[in-house]
């Protein structure tokens, strides 16, 4: 189907992922609502000067309350929901991320953004997307979902409850013309990555089999893969990873 004219929501769309979302989809024709608990005023003139639409919305993912106030502000404005990329997404910066050593404020932080805040979205939208005929939804999970991996115990709950969470709402919402899928990234050269080191870097390249990191736009085309052609896709899990889950280890 052509992305034109309908009303997408991004979130996490000030920087990285969310925000090559949101001009991959505004590219393609949809009006796009940037949404982050970051200002997206950067993300939204970007699009706008090449032609696309879009709108900066401050949106904390793991507060019901923002989401509805959302929702409404998209249906006043727009009518309908069409599209949802759940892209906003945090590690624990707060404590180790180890099983043990993982404190309870950082637990909560990094569930209530990855995991808490898919849940939200999907709760304030489905209903519209039902109502109208249909919708797609894209959440973004990642291969630490699928593999044990250092020092990220929080993070990787998080991500296999988006899996999991995925599966449940295609299987909820299939024959109203809802579809739900999921990506798994692999390593994307995102400013998460800013202050790790040479050493690091190289060795997150080379976990993947093309021997680089991966880059936003490379996840961007995916969901739009998902929104545009996916029409006999859903409670699928999509690892686009640069061969990572193929090779097999760290």
């Amino acid at each position: 189907m052509s992305l034109n004219g309908k009303i997408a929501i991004v979130t996490g769309a000030a920087q990285g992922i969310g925000e090559a979302t949101a001009k991959r989809l505004a590219a393609e024709g949809a009006t796009v609502i940037a949404a982050d608990i970051q200002d997206t005023t950067r993300t939204v003139e970007a699009i706008v000067t090449a032609g696309g639409k879009a709108e900066a919305h401050v949106l904390d993912v793991r507060i019901k309350s923002n989401w509805a106030e959302t929702g409404r502000e998209v249906l006043e404005r727009h009518g309908r929901v069409d599209l949802l990329a759940n892209v906003a997404g945090v590690v624990n910066m707060l404590s180790e991320d180890s099983v043990v050593g993982l404190t309870e404020e950082a637990w909560d932080h990094v569930i209530g953004t990855d995991l808490k805040g898919v849940w939200l979205g999907m709760q304030a939208v489905i209903p519209n997307m039902i109502e109208r005929g249909g919708g797609r939804i894209v959440n973004i999970s990642s291969m630490a979902a699928l593999r044990g991996l250092p020092n990220l115990a929080s993070y990787s709950a998080a991500k296999g409850g988006v899996i999991s969470l995925t599966k449940q709402a295609a299987v909820e919402y299939g024959d109203k013309n809802v579809l739900i899928n999921a990506i798994c990234p692999g390593t994307i050269d995102t400013p998460i990555l800013a202050d790790i080191t040479d050493e690091m870097r190289e060795a997150n390249a080379n976990a993947h089999i093309i021997r680089r990191l991966g880059q936003p736009s490379e996840i961007a085309s995916m969901v739009a893969y998902l929104m545009r052609e996916g029409s006999f896709l859903t409670g699928e899990i999509y690892p686009v990873d640069g061969g990572w889950a193929t090779k097999g280890n760290f």
